[in-house]
């Protein structure tokens, strides 16, 4: 379903460690909007929600709702370090185009939601 590669788990764990919250997880949504149509979330929660998906890999969780659970199949969370900072970021097979920020994307049926493009 929803994978997390090692680096990003080491940075979680790591991130909720010093949080003092190492019992939460990281949720993962997918919500309408953005400039490709569909816009990525993430948030830490304390626990799943009923209904949820929930991984657990490397010591962390992921959760992830019905609606989002469509739309991530078969993608990674990865952490990605740059010049200017560095962040966690979804690998998703589905999408056919996204935004050049990379917190938007299209699987080929949501361009009514689409908006301006407001990353740059």
């Amino acid at each position: 379903m929803l994978t997390i590669s090692t680096e990003a788990a080491s940075q979680l764990k790591k991130f909720l460690d010093e949080q003092g919250t190492p019992e939460h997880g990281l949720r993962v949504f997918v919500a309408p909007g953005g400039c490709s149509g569909l816009q990525y979330g993430m948030t830490v929660d304390e626990a799943a929600e009923d209904g949820d998906e929930v991984i657990e890999t490397d010591g962390v969780k992921l959760m992830v709702d019905n609606f989002s659970a469509m739309y991530l199949q078969g993608s990674e969370i990865d952490f990605v370090s740059s010049l200017m900072g560095g962040g966690f970021t979804v690998r998703n097979p589905n999408a056919v185009a996204s935004c050049a920020c990379g917190h938007s994307f299209d699987t080929g049926g949501n361009a009514a939601t689409s908006q301006g493009c407001g990353c740059g």
